[in-house]
């Protein structure tokens, strides 16, 4: 099957931006839920955590003064300036969405389009917590039954492949993000308090939906080194890093001209196999996650400089 390179760049994009409106919606209800949770006088960095976790502190600055809860979560929530909000996210997949119909199962524009009107008309009436929940409940629903539709009705050829790795790409670096963040959060506090710490190791699975397994897989207590390890390592949970990378790998065999894409996941899979995080500081957790950006961000430039990009034709002679 063939394929023009402008509709697979769409359907990578759609893919990466429903994925990213998810995530955004979990770890910003964790955050609340943990929030309320914890003693009063527990450090944890505040509402700025959810800021740091995306990157987008300077975008932050440019539209508001204070890192309070109303600011951050319309930042996180409504604000269109913040390429990763989520309404921004939900308002990209639609468009596109809207250029690749074709190749798309019909009902999808149907339910990306009523995902975007609900984001629309009550993304600014969430910020506040008395819709908020609700709110973010259904953009996580709603995303999980659209990458439903696309996955179990779409045929595995190019238009699959290509949302696949958008989601996979997405996932990976949202995880990564969440960990680097977060563990800098509950590792930099002043007064460690065993008790809180298992809530917010506990609160972190929480956002990246591995709390349950990872009480399958591990046991009830959550550790910090376990924790760490097991959302980096585990091959067997969709969450994880190691499962993303390898989803990623199975979907680039079958292209063509694949021979860099490949050779850059194959390097951050070797680079994540050697990786443990026993006796490891938490500069060198940074440290090991800023250095796996870099192959996630080389990895997608090279699947956009492949695939995306219009081949360039040799200037003709006179």
């Amino acid at each position: 099957m063939t394929m023009l390179s402008r509709v697979a760049d769409r359907l990578y994009w759609m893919s990466r931006y429903l994925e990213r409106a998810e995530n955004t919606a979990r770890f910003t209800s964790a955050y609340t839920h943990l929030i309320l949770d914890l003693p009063r006088g527990t450090e944890l960095g505040g509402w700025q955590v959810l800021v740091d976790i995306l990157d987008a502190e300077p975008v932050f600055k440019k539209h508001y003064r204070v890192f309070n809860e109303q600011n951050v979560l319309r930042f996180l929530i409504a604000d269109l300036n913040n390429f990763s909000s989520i309404n921004y996210a939900i308002k990209a997949a639609r468009e596109n969405v809207r250029t690749t119909r074709d190749v798309l199962p019909e009902e999808t524009w149907e339910h990306v389009n009523e995902l975007h009107i609900m984001c629309k008309d009550m993304a600014e009436k969430s910020v506040g917590r008395r819709h908020r929940y609700e709110f973010l409940e259904q953009i996580i629903s709603r995303c999980q039954m659209i990458n439903g539709l696309l996955m179990t009705t779409l045929c595995r050829d190019h238009p699959h492949r290509f949302i696949k790795l958008g989601h996979l790409m997405e996932r990976a670096d949202m995880t990564t993000r969440i960990v680097d963040v977060g563990a800098g959060a509950i590792l930099e506090r002043e007064n460690n308090n065993p008790a809180e710490d298992t809530l917010l190791w506990s609160s972190m699975l929480q956002s990246l939906s591995a709390i349950s397994a990872y009480r399958q897989k591990i046991g009830p207590l959550v550790e910090p080194d376990p924790a760490v390890n097991f959302i980096f390592k585990e091959q067997t949970l969709p969450r994880t890093v190691a499962f993303c990378l390898k989803g990623i790998l199975e979907e680039l065999q079958p292209l063509k001209n694949n021979e860099t894409a490949i050779g850059i996941a194959e390097s951050a899979l070797r680079k994540l196999t050697r990786f443990d995080v026993k006796k490891k500081s938490y500069e060198e957790l940074h440290q090991f996650i800023d250095q796996f950006q870099i192959y996630l961000c080389d990895l997608d430039d090279a699947i956009t400089n492949t695939w995306f990009l219009p081949i360039p034709t040799e200037p003709q002679e006179a």
